[in-house]
């Protein structure tokens, strides 16, 4: 069954993000106290280029299974390592459609909206990491590993061993792209 296997926040720009036991998530804002909390963009190079911009990158989130891919390639990468604010466990992220709305524990509803964009940040973390989150398929098409991008509808508490269900939009879908 799919779940949340770590939560993670950060009222500083920092890449990674500590576990916490809990976060809190606000309708329209994103996550309580994170840096990236808002309506309008919160990530440094997007407001650079337009601060009214609205946030559709509220809260982020990677698969763990992700993370397990990563341990096999010899990187060492935990929950929050790489500034996700939720961690799952049993869910294709990557493969939802543009809009599929995630319950995530009793109350909290958020919607995906697209991919993150990796940042050279990543290869400042760990040499090589970038290369495993972004790399070009064999028709030459740039494919995005590095999670998921979203919006808070309805707010709550999430934590670690919460369930999420799944609630596809309308058909028919559409393939995630960054945001």
């Amino acid at each position: 069954m799919a779940h949340v296997e770590a939560v993670s926040s950060s009222g500083a720009y920092t890449f990674s993000k500590p576990n916490q036991d809990v976060i809190r998530l606000l309708a329209g804002l994103g996550v309580e106290g994170d840096a990236h909390q808002g309506v309008t963009v919160k990530h440094r190079s997007r407001m650079a280029r337009d601060p009214s911009q609205p946030n559709l990158r509220q809260v982020h989130l990677i698969h763990a299974e992700f993370h397990d891919e990563l341990a096999g390639s010899g990187f060492s990468v935990r929950a929050g390592d790489m500034g996700e604010n939720v961690t799952t466990r049993g869910l294709d992220l990557l493969g939802l459609p543009t809009g599929t709305r995630l319950r995530l524990g009793p109350e909290a509803v958020i919607e995906v909206t697209g991919l993150r964009n990796p940042c050279a940040q990543l290869d400042r973390f760990q040499d090589g990491l970038m290369k495993e989150c972004v790399y070009r398929d064999e028709d030459g098409e740039l494919v995005r590993r590095a999670g998921v991008m979203a919006v808070v509808i309805t707010g709550g508490e999430i934590r670690p061993g919460d369930p999420i269900a799944v609630t596809y939009p309308p058909e028919p879908h559409t393939a995630l792209v960054p945001v």
